[in-house]
């Protein structure tokens, strides 16, 4: 998310003209700030597991898709070589990728900035869309509810969006696989499923590129990532703008086969800029997942030669 000055630049109307000019002048402080830092970006951190915060009485219980129990990590050896399982995972996720190619769904996603002193949302971006196909089997988003944003303290950018549709539900398949760093952690029980952990973060960052740095959880039985916990990479700080993203947690359910979709994925952070933090909450959700009827590929029309008789 980007830092926005749109709500202090509307209260210099209300101040006194000396107090308009030390706050502008305040602002523009802060650009050279960033518009300083030149070079390659720094390497995302590590993972650190979050440390558990106690929920304010204003905010919503979890979701009921969302991991309520968790067991302590073990670190003993995997039965199988880490490689193996990565391997297979993997090819897995690759075939996720596909079969969720022909889903329709709905999506609805909701990020608040939220108020230091009463902890309410102070304002918020709302949209909520339909994945669906075209009868000619082209994928395409219908944007069925979107009121008017009332943020003011940061802008949605357009790596935003990038992330909210490739890094949150984050797939790791045989194709990105050596785009990243894959370690074994150990094994860990989420409600009552029994899941192989990783962390994961990328080799290299790449101009341009996105990607997400933090920890997954491998369902043992059907090779499917069940949760990732980490943020997408890298955060943007040039040319006098500063472009920060939140650490985030995403759930999937099992819902067809042997296959596991995000249904859920939430984010309380603060964002830090170089004027100061703000606050969010994030959460995205993924209902009604329908198969589409057929899968139909539109190409090049060929003749098809006639039996003889």
């Amino acid at each position: 998310m980007q830092l926005s000055f749109r709500a202090p630049l509307r209260k210099l109307t209300a101040h006194t003209t000396r107090m308009s000019k030390t706050i502008l002048a305040l602002l523009f402080l802060a650009f050279p700030l960033a518009a300083q830092q030149t070079g390659p970006l720094p390497p995302p951190p590590s993972y650190v597991p979050p440390t558990p915060q106690p929920r304010p009485s204003s905010m919503p219980a979890a979701a009921p898709h969302q991991t309520t129990t968790e067991s302590p990590l073990s670190t003993a050896a995997p039965k199988i070589p880490p490689e193996q399982i990565i391997q297979k995972f993997a090819e897995r996720e690759a075939e996720f990728r596909k079969e969720r190619d022909n889903y329709t769904y709905t999506q609805t996603f909701v990020i608040q900035t939220i108020d230091d002193y009463s902890g309410q949302p102070d304002g918020e971006y709302r949209m909520t869309s339909d994945i669906l196909f075209t009868p000619e089997g082209k994928r395409y988003e219908h944007v069925t509810d979107a009121p008017a944003p009332s943020l003011q303290r940061i802008s949605m950018s357009q790596q935003d969006f990038d992330d909210l549709e490739h890094v949150q539900p984050f797939v790791l398949t045989t194709d990105e696989l050596p785009k990243y760093d894959v370690k074994y952690v150990g094994q860990q029980q989420l409600d009552d499923l029994n899941t192989y952990v990783f962390d994961v973060g990328p080799k290299t960052i790449e101009k341009n590129q996105r990607y997400f740095q933090g920890r997954i959880w491998v369902e043992q039985k059907d090779m499917a990532i069940v949760k990732t916990d980490g943020k997408a990479v890298p955060d943007i700080k040039k040319h006098g703008q500063e472009n920060v993203f939140p650490r985030f947690e995403t759930f999937r359910e099992n819902i067809e086969g042997h296959f596991w979709f995000p249904t859920y994925t939430h984010s309380e952070d603060t964002l830090q800029f170089s004027t100061g933090s703000v606050r969010i909450r994030m959460t995205v959700r993924y209902e009604n997942y329908k198969r589409f009827g057929s899968t139909i590929k539109i190409g090049q029309p060929i003749e098809i030669p006639k039996e003889k008789p």
